[in-house]
């Protein structure tokens, strides 16, 4: 599986190209039908919501292909759940990466299979949870703002769709440090086996409310001719404005689907 720490942005593009071009003006002149499934568009590069067989297949093909490369186990497959949102990264029609939202509900989270104890720790004081699962990202797309757009949109789906208060994600060992450094993620309890990939896994939250703050305090604020001091991600996600403007978006279309 590819993560943050594994981009680099390639010499001489600028990663803010992205962040900095969502103007969203020629999606007004867009039929619903032709722009519901598109979140952000710039050039070839989009994000899409995954909705049909065809965009889970794509995405299940990137997940397994990533996952046998790090070594991982098992053949991952998209279901048709209302409570999981798939998100797609496409460049030229093809898709380069995925992320998917998984909402909690009666029937749990898929990090209930090992962090039960963890998460009913967090319902118990009314933490509306979500998980980050099947986060992969085809090595050729080496910006770090295409995979921030990526993280970013599904904290908005997350926080401002479907009103989460945490998000969680299983780790592998040795991505716990980034998550933790770059996003301010903390970690919950032990290093435990995720049977799902046979592989060690730590469960690590982080709270929206502090993602919301560095969103606000740092987003956007990554060009290439220009040193921030910030060593986060936050730099490389997208600005307030940007953020709000996606925002009202989102909640139309969420509006024209009740």
């Amino acid at each position: 599986m590819t993560t943050f720490d594994d981009f680099k942005d390639p010499e001489g593009v600028s990663a803010a190209s992205l962040s900095d071009a969502h103007d969203f003006s020629d999606r007004d002149n867009m039929t619903p039908s032709q722009y519901e499934d598109v979140i952000v568009n710039h050039d070839s590069y989009g994000i899409r919501l995954t909705d049909t067989a065809d965009g889970r297949n794509s995405a299940s093909m990137l997940i397994n292909k990533m996952y046998a490369w790090r070594g991982y186990a098992g053949t991952h497959q998209f279901s048709d759940d209302p409570n999981r949102i798939t998100l797609t990264a496409t460049d030229k029609g093809d898709v380069v990466g995925t992320l998917t939202i998984g909402i909690d509900s009666p029937i749990g989270l898929m990090a209930d299979q090992i962090f039960k104890e963890e998460l009913d720790a967090h319902r118990n004081l009314g933490a509306r949870l979500c998980e980050f699962t099947k986060l992969a990202f085809d090595p050729s797309v080496r910006s770090k703002t295409s995979l921030a757009n990526l993280f970013h949109l599904a904290v908005i789906y997350a926080r401002d769709i479907h009103h989460c208060t945490d998000i969680v994600i299983e780790v592998n060992p040795r991505h716990r440090r980034f998550y933790e450094r770059m996003l301010g993620f903390k970690q919950e309890g032990e290093l435990k086996i995720n049977p799902r990939v046979e592989a060690p896994a730590y469960l690590l939250r982080v709270n929206l409310e502090f993602v919301t703050e560095q969103i606000q305090k740092y987003g956007g604020t990554f060009s290439a001719d220009n040193n921030v001091s910030e060593r986060s991600f936050y730099p490389y996600f997208f600005s307030p404005r940007e953020e709000r403007g996606i925002i009202n978006r989102l909640l139309r279309m969420d509006e024209q689907h009740a």
